[in-house]
């Protein structure tokens, strides 16, 4: 799937839409799942399995392997559930999105059986030296190809250079990084 800025600015305009959200991260997440969701429609699918979770519940983020300014927590438990927390204002976002584009958001990892799992892990199976995810990566490796199941992580606005292009158009458009929130000033723009 090709997006060009075209798509993109229309992408952006269904996250506000379907959110009233007009921040950075809501744009360039909500864009990127916006357009995929078209095109899983596009493609005669109704429905579209979304890995919301993955990070928070099993310990992906560098935030919680470092225990860094970003958590308040003392421990790789308390980070986790922590992050955890942050589920509810993503899915906020998330799913009114992918109905907006016409598909049913489909979350495995909030299955409250995975839930109960993960959150009853010790934190040597969440991050562990360098890596995170350590259960959820095992788990992989025992189904999918190894290359696969350990390959890195990256958000999908980022791996899809939708977050890049998104400053680029504020940038194209007048809004300077030095001022505050010059993609959120741009988002307000486009709507």
């Amino acid at each position: 799937m090709t997006l060009d800025h075209d798509d993109l600015r229309r992408h952006v305009r269904q996250v506000v839409a379907a959110t009233g959200r007009t921040s950075a991260m809501d744009a360039a997440v909500g864009a990127t799942l916006a357009a995929v969701g078209a095109a899983a429609g596009a493609d005669g699918h109704d429905s579209l399995a979304l890995g919301q979770g993955a990070d928070e519940l099993f310990g992906g983020y560098a935030k919680v392997a470092r225990l860094d300014s970003r958590v308040a927590a003392d421990s790789t438990r308390a980070a986790v559930r922590e992050t955890v927390r942050s589920l509810p204002d993503g899915l906020a976002r998330d799913v009114p999105v992918l109905r907006a584009a016409g598909v049913e958001p489909v979350l495995p990892y909030l299955d409250d059986r995975v839930v109960r799992a993960a959150l009853r892990l010790p934190a040597r199976l969440l991050v562990r030296d360098d890596e995170r995810k350590v259960a959820l990566r095992r788990v992989a490796a025992d189904r999918l190809p190894a290359d696969l199941a350990a390959a890195p992580k990256k958000a999908a606005q980022y791996g899809s250079y939708v977050s890049r292009e998104l400053d680029r158009l504020a940038r194209q458009a007048g809004f300077k990084r030095r001022q505050d929130d010059h993609v959120r000033r741009y988002v307000e723009s486009l709507c």
